[in-house]
């Protein structure tokens, strides 16, 4: 019979769960139960609360995101960059019987220092479903990463997400505000904006004053600024993307619409993987190529 198995998305605000029986999701489930919010219980009290019904001593658990950092249930050591996509899978830390987690990827050089994690897992499902030369993550933290068919070769950090929301609600360009509304025509205009001129710190104040003065609608201002700081992330990364190179994007519809719309407005046509998609395939590789299912039960590291 096929084997069952338990991925696990753990971050630092929610928890996202998919019980699988092979290749087919039996079921899902969510909780705001992330490593910072486990309000006094133990990542182990949390994970059989969520998968409640789920286990028996046969079905495995493996999970990745923040759930393996100094805050989660292990601090489980990154591997360096580059690494090969099949080696990931021989690298997860046993944190409990048939419960394992993938490791973090990290880049410690001179002109780059970087750290992911969660984001792996989604490389190698996005690997497998659009292989790509550069892969681009929106989130709050975007993920530029440079890769081949084997193997990940360097990746960059854009806080393009945090900033937007750090502006938006804890500095002047945000304060005072009405409710924001959707605006494809500010986005628009940001947009335009930011591509044209990537060094974006100042052009930031010209947000409030654009809305003082009556030039910018106060319900778009959160529209124009995240216009304005995608247009700026692309544009500043044109280096990575130099060439004829294959760019895919792994993201949730609504980042993915926005960042199509800046590499269309630079010439460039990219392909597009959903991200939870992305990760489910990433776990299966996992579990594929880490050949979970022979494993002993207790190793605090799987071998190389």
């Amino acid at each position: 019979m096929t084997a069952r198995y338990i991925a696990i998305d753990w971050g630092s605000t929610n928890l996202r769960a998919w019980l699988y029986q092979g290749d087919t999701c039996l079921e899902s489930r969510q909780s705001e139960a992330g490593v910072t919010r486990l309000n006094g219980k133990s990542p182990a009290a949390v994970l059989a609360e969520v998968t409640d019904g789920w286990r028996d001593g046969e079905t495995m658990v493996v999970m990745a995101g923040m759930v393996g950092s100094n805050v989660g249930w292990k601090n489980v050591p990154y591997l360096s960059v580059p690494v090969r996509f099949a080696d990931i899978g021989h690298q997860l830390t046993a944190v409990a019987d048939n419960v394992w987690i993938i490791p973090g990827l990290s880049v410690s050089r001179e002109d780059n220092r970087n750290v992911m994690r969660g984001e792996e897992t989604q490389l190698l499902g996005a690997r497998t479903l659009s292989p790509s030369s550069v892969y681009v993550m929106p989130g709050t933290h975007c993920k530029w990463v440079h890769a081949d068919s084997a193997q990940i070769h360097d990746f960059r950090t854009v806080m393009t997400g945090e900033l937007h929301h750090l502006l938006m609600h804890h500095s002047l360009i945000g304060a005072g505000l009405p409710a924001q509304e959707a605006s494809p025509d500010a986005f628009a205009a940001g947009l335009e904006r930011g591509l044209a001129s990537p060094d974006v710190l100042p052009k930031l104040f010209e947000v409030r004053a654009a809305h003082v003065l009556g030039n910018l609608p106060r319900e778009q201002v959160s529209e124009f600024l995240s216009g304005l700081l995608i247009g700026a992330e692309v544009a500043s990364q044109s280096d990575f993307i130099a060439g004829e190179q294959a760019i895919t994007l792994v993201a949730g519809s609504s980042l993915t619409a926005r960042y199509r719309q800046a590499f269309s407005a630079i010439g460039r046509d990219v392909r597009a993987v959903e991200g939870d998609t992305a990760f489910q395939a990433g776990i299966r590789f996992i579990i594929q190529s880490a050949s979970l299912l022979a494993a002993p039960a207790h190793p605090s590291r799987l071998p190389q």
